[in-house]
């Protein structure tokens, strides 16, 4: 049998044993795991530098945001000075074309006065021609009249007038207009026909039909000028004219060759800086641009100080093309 005290003995170191079982399992329980205090701090220093990254790409996004409204501004302010400068490139350039247009129309008011100043000196040289030309018939004649008249004498009876002592007919041919011949003027059984008139007065007439729009007569005439007279400088100022008279009409080739005419039979002429111009704008009417801009230089650089030279310069640079050839 088992004695009590054995029984004490044997239940006293089964709770001992029971104790030390209990004290290992919570001895090794904290030993594995980490303490609470410590998880709490690595917690709040993680989401502490988690706040402070959100914060920095908070910061990031909204300086970004700030930039690219900068930057938006920026280019819209570019964009409307763009604009702006666009709008006055092409109010200047309008204004540059607007008065390129008026210059031009200045030059083409002045360069037809100063023409029609040259055709007013015209007629007026041909009229004081022909004053001329009558005033040398008219002392002729007297001076026929004087060597006719019989010397006075004495005796009261004058003697008869022999025949060698008639008076001279007079030298001047008779003026003849239109192809009649002169009243009271004895026609030859043989003679070749009616004289022509002087090439002042054929020119005269030709001018003033001109001066009245009666063009295909004034041509008819002009011809008339330069058919009798081709070395008189009228000639010249005749062709002129005849190849105004084409060109109004719009016979732009016929015009152009009656300028060459007159550039090439008859260079001293007054004529000849209009003939350029006229001729380098009948080209431009046919298309013929490059032998348009070609007859301008050449009028420019003939004639530089000259209306007509003005006037080509205006038109070439309306035209957008150089007054000087590019080399």
């Amino acid at each position: 049998m088992i004695k009590p005290e054995q029984t004490l003995h044997r239940k006293f170191v089964i709770s001992r044993l029971r104790l030390a079982s209990a004290a290992l399992f919570v001895a090794v329980t904290f030993s594995s795991a980490p303490p609470v205090f410590a998880v709490s701090k690595d917690m709040v220093q993680l989401q502490t530098q988690i706040q402070a990254l959100q914060d920095a790409v908070a910061r990031l996004q909204q300086s970004n945001d700030e930039r690219m409204g900068a930057m938006k501004d920026l280019i819209q302010q570019s964009a409307d000075s763009i604009n702006k400068m666009g709008a006055n490139v092409d109010a200047m350039r309008k204004q540059l074309q607007t008065q390129q247009e008026a210059q031009g129309g200045k030059v083409d008011q002045v360069s037809g006065q100063i023409q029609s100043l040259n055709d007013s000196v015209d007629e007026i040289k041909a009229r004081i021609a022909t004053l001329q030309k009558l005033m040398q018939d008219v002392q002729s004649q007297q001076q026929s009249m004087s060597a006719g008249m019989p010397q006075p004498t004495s005796s009261a009876t004058l003697p008869p007038t022999s025949p060698t002592t008639a008076p001279p007919p007079t030298t001047a041919a008779p003026v003849v207009r239109k192809g009649k011949p002169s009243a009271g003027v004895p026609q030859a059984a043989e003679a070749p026909g009616p004289a022509v008139p002087p090439a002042d007065e054929l020119y005269k007439t030709a001018l003033g039909d001109y001066m009245a729009a009666k063009y295909p007569l004034a041509s008819s005439e002009f011809g008339d000028v330069v058919k009798y007279y081709p070395d008189n400088p009228l000639s010249g100022n005749s062709f002129y004219y005849q190849a105004e008279i084409e060109f109004k009409d719009g016979r732009y080739p016929a015009a152009i060759k009656a300028y060459d005419a007159v550039l090439e039979q008859y260079p001293d002429s007054n004529k000849v800086p209009v003939s350029h111009l006229h001729k380098g704008m009948a080209l431009f009417s046919l298309k013929e641009n490059e032998a348009g801009t070609r007859e301008l230089r050449t009028l420019i650089q003939r004639f530089p100080n000259s209306p007509e030279a003005m006037q080509a310069r205006s038109k070439l640079s309306g035209m957008g093309i150089p007054v000087t050839p590019k080399h």
